[in-house]
């Protein structure tokens, strides 16, 4: 059961709001003053703290910087009379998950705690899901996701990554194929060994063939040296094939009797030499397409596609942008030694709009500028807008082939369109929600039932 602290002076307040939420079938203390209230939060572990910010002894703002000092694992909801939104305003930017002005309804009060308390276990479950991904695989920190498409790609890897057969890894680019790669090898019996990644695309083809075999003392001219070949230095664990459709026609051949033989033989060399050797392929082009344009050779396709993995984009896997975003804040916490901790609801919103013509590597940029733009410990909205811009003709309104209720229709695409223009005028406000009834030339009365009935 759920644990809730309510701290509040105002008696007749205080009883109805615990009734309230022990209907709905919270566990629910209460405290009369900030004194009694400072006491019970540090002594117990509550999931959401309800507090007025007027109080007798020890105000409100001051309990919640208490979620800061103690990092605390819980979230606050300020009290407040209309005559001070910007005390709440205030709460927000230090923390607070919502406030509540005086007086409210009793069905807006409960929604809101209920929307927060949801997002808490949203969140819970990540650390949940993080953690059996972190236990399951050990390239879990770079490979993050709980969406279908994902988990199917997951069961793929723990089903073959034992295994020596050749995986052809396809995707966009930006969806992440070496990370697969990786997971591949560092699953397998070869994880000891090193893992080469090769990028075919970026070695000129004149040098190809010595990249990838090596060569012997005197095999041509500047060959001073005998050179060990990247295959060679993939000895007993795994060679990446990145960007396979580039490599030219001749070594296609080449790494055909490779793959059939187990052999390679060094530029300039007489005899050839076994190796032991996984050998995983990836590509952003359509492969069985190129082999009908005859840009690539049919039999060396089927011997690279025994087992395939198709990445989606990350526009097929949305949901699970709020996990790399909290990985890739993590990263760079990391790397540059700052303390943010995460990213406000405007964001989030923004970034699950946004299409991701980069897919995840466009969203790692995103959030790696973000954090360094960002001077306190919430990256906001005006952190990430130049690098992604959201207009309302990419507000996409899906109307279903089969529906054909005008009425209906235009009620929905109505909605998606108060949504956008409410949050952004709470952004433009600093979600002092008066100045932004006042932007959007509606009254106060009517922004707060919107806010209520859209969740924002």
């Amino acid at each position: 059961m759920r644990r809730l602290l309510i701290i509040e002076d105002e008696e007749n307040l205080r009883e109805v709001l615990t009734f309230l939420l022990e209907e709905e079938g919270y566990r629910v203390d209460t405290a009369d003053d900030g004194i009694e209230g400072e006491r019970k939060i540090l002594s117990a572990s509550y999931d959401l703290i309800i507090t007025d910010i007027k109080l007798p002894g020890k105000d409100g703002l001051s309990l919640l910087q208490l979620k800061e000092k103690h990092q605390l694992d819980t979230a606050f909801i300020l009290i407040t009379s209309y005559g001070s939104v910007e005390s709440a305003v205030e709460a927000i930017k230090m923390g607070a998950e919502e406030y509540i002005t005086k007086p409210f309804r009793n069905d807006d009060f409960i929604r809101t705690v209920t929307r927060i308390m949801k997002y808490r276990e949203m969140e819970r479950e990540n650390k949940i899901y993080r953690q059996e991904l972190k236990e399951k695989y050990r390239f879990s920190e770079s490979v993050i996701g709980k969406s279908k498409v994902m988990r199917e790609v997951f069961d793929i890897i723990e089903k073959v990554a034992s295994y020596d057969a050749s995986v052809l890894i396809s995707g966009e680019s930006g969806t992440g194929k070496e990370m697969i790669a990786k997971a591949l090898h560092f699953n397998s019996p070869r994880h000891k060994n090193h893992f080469v990644p090769v990028n075919c695309g970026a070695i000129p083809e004149n040098l190809l063939e010595s990249e990838f075999f090596g060569y012997v003392k005197g095999a041509f001219t500047g060959a001073v040296a005998d050179k060990t070949g990247l295959f060679q230095q993939a000895e007993g664990g795994t060679i990446l094939l990145d960007e396979i459709s580039e490599m030219s026609h001749n070594l296609q051949v080449k790494l055909l009797r490779v793959l059939q033989d187990k052999e390679i033989r060094k530029v300039g060399a007489v005899e050839s030499s076994t190796i032991d050797v996984r050998i995983l392929a990836a590509t952003n082009k359509d492969l069985k397409e190129e082999v009908e344009k005859g840009n690539f050779r049919e039999d060396l396709y089927y011997r690279l596609n025994v087992v395939n993995i198709q990445l989606p984009s990350l526009q097929q896997r949305k949901e699970d942008i709020p996990l790399l975003v909290d990985h890739f804040i993590d990263k760079f916490n990391s790397r540059y030694g700052r303390h943010v901790k995460g990213v406000s609801r405007d964001v989030v919103t923004a970034l699950l709009h946004y299409s991701w013509p980069g897919n995840v590597r466009e969203l790692e940029h995103v959030m790696e500028s973000a954090l360094t733009l960002c001077e306190g410990e919430w990256i906001e909205i005006r952190h990430i807008q130049d690098k992604i811009q959201l207009r309302m003709d990419e507000m996409d309104i899906i109307i279903p082939r089969e529906e054909l209720n005008l009425k209906k229709t235009l009620e929905k695409a109505k909605e998606k369109i108060e949504r956008e223009m409410i949050r952004r005028a709470l952004e433009e406000a600093e979600q002092n929600r008066t100045e932004a009834a006042r932007l959007l030339g509606i009254s106060h009365r009517s922004l707060m039932y919107k806010i209520s009935d859209y969740e924002i």
